[in-house]
């Protein structure tokens, strides 16, 4: 029952919906492409995931129609960073939130395109899209890299004369924190590999996935997210008076 009301009460917000349609949708393309690509006999019952697959797909895009002012506060609020922060890490996740803010209008576009909302060519629009959130998971890539590089400096390095070791409580907050980067790279990592497939052919490895990698892909992100944002709100109840 437990696990039935932690279930509903993430349904209840947008990001906890948004993640369990994003996990059933690759699940379904993973699945689907499985089927119809080494399963000849059940080749129908995989099309019709992938039809699912699409149709969620297409869900998500138009709810992020109302991801633009969310991500504008949170750009602003993030600003250029703290000054106590690593001077590295502040440029990059500047750059980040750029990039994320650009690519909700071309999205947009894209899909109001498609829509015939607007009589203007989508597979521009969906390239640059594309682009933007590939430029945004490559970001996230690096920072998560450069955070881990300098948490394992922190955690290796011999302990000067005169001064005292790290506190326990401060060793095990620094390798809670490897844990989440680690997680994050992974999950970056995968969804880059999917972006890249998904831009204009003659790319890198650009349209070369068949559907059951895309969703092998998709859904290694998507349980490493879910997982993450199991965590985070496991531990702000811990830390709640």
């Amino acid at each position: 029952m437990a696990s039935l009301s932690g279930l509903a009460s993430a349904l209840e917000s947008y990001r906890g919906r948004d993640r369990l349609i994003r996990v059933l949708g690759y699940c379904c393309q993973l699945v689907g492409g499985v089927l119809v690509e080494q399963c000849p006999t059940r080749s129908e019952v995989g099309t019709r995931l992938l039809v699912v697959s699409t149709q969620l797909s297409h869900c998500r895009t138009v709810l992020r129609l109302f991801d633009d002012l969310a991500m504008f506060v949170y750009t602003k609020q993030y600003g250029l960073g703290a000054q106590d922060e690593d001077a590295f890490v502040r440029w990059v996740s500047v750059l980040g939130n750029l990039a994320d803010q650009l690519y909700y209008p071309c999205e947009h576009v894209a899909w109001a395109a498609d829509a015939r909302v607007l009589h203007v060519d989508s597979s521009r629009w969906w390239t640059l899209s594309t682009t933007l959130w590939a430029l945004s998971l490559l970001l996230g890539v690096a920072r998560s890299l450069w955070m881990l590089l300098k948490l394992r400096q922190r955690l290796r390095s011999p302990t000067a004369p005169f001064t005292s070791p790290l506190p326990r409580g401060k060793r095990r907050a620094m390798e809670a924190q490897m844990q989440w980067e680690a997680l994050s790279l992974l999950s970056n990592l995968a969804d880059l590999a999917n972006a890249v497939h998904w831009l204009p052919r003659g790319v890198l490895w650009a349209g070369r996935f068949p559907p059951w990698l895309v969703g092998l892909m998709g859904t290694i992100s998507s349980i490493l997210s879910m997982y993450q944002a199991a965590r985070a709100s496991s531990q702000a109840e811990a830390t709640t008076p």
